[in-house]
């Protein structure tokens, strides 16, 4: 039997997997409300927001997608692309609560002919590469299916 990977994040700090599912870290500003992913720690990004002071937040799990294509070439570092290389699609998501968009890769079983503007998805949490002794996780958007629900991992 093999021995187990430890599962790791492959960006530290921006998601977590917890008992109620995969969530990314946000931050929302004190001063005007507005939201920012990765988290915003030295000032707003709202432009007509002078705040420097900030929750940590974590964000919608759901959202749809607000527009979608292929990775048909391999990123450049510090991606770490599966050998041979295998294309992917990406998707810019608009949160459903914050209403700001997230990119982020898309499932695998998914392809672009499945995915269309306003499609509802989820977040989950998949390998994005591993070595010898880890498992390096991303988050990853799944399409919702009637009785989907799951946590991710």
């Amino acid at each position: 039997m093999a021995p187990t990977k430890t599962r790791v994040p492959a960006v530290e700090g921006w998601f977590v997997t917890d008992e109620e599912g995969p969530a990314l870290l946000g931050s929302r500003c004190r001063t005007c409300g507005t939201y920012a992913f990765p988290r915003e720690t030295f000032f707003c990004r709202n432009p007509r927001c002078d705040g420097t002071e900030f929750d940590e937040v974590s964000l919608s799990r759901r959202g749809k997608v607000w527009s979608y294509t292929d990775a048909r070439y391999t990123p450049p570092p510090p991606y770490v692309a599966a050998d041979p290389y295998v294309p992917f699609c990406i998707a810019a998501v608009e949160l459903a609560e914050e209403k700001m968009v997230v990119m982020g890769q898309v499932v695998p079983e998914v392809t672009v002919d499945d995915l269309a503007v306003g499609t509802e998805v989820e977040l989950v949490v998949d390998v994005l590469y591993e070595d010898d002794d880890h498992e390096y996780l991303v988050w990853k958007w799944r399409p919702v299916t009637a009785g989907s629900g799951g946590s991710g991992v």
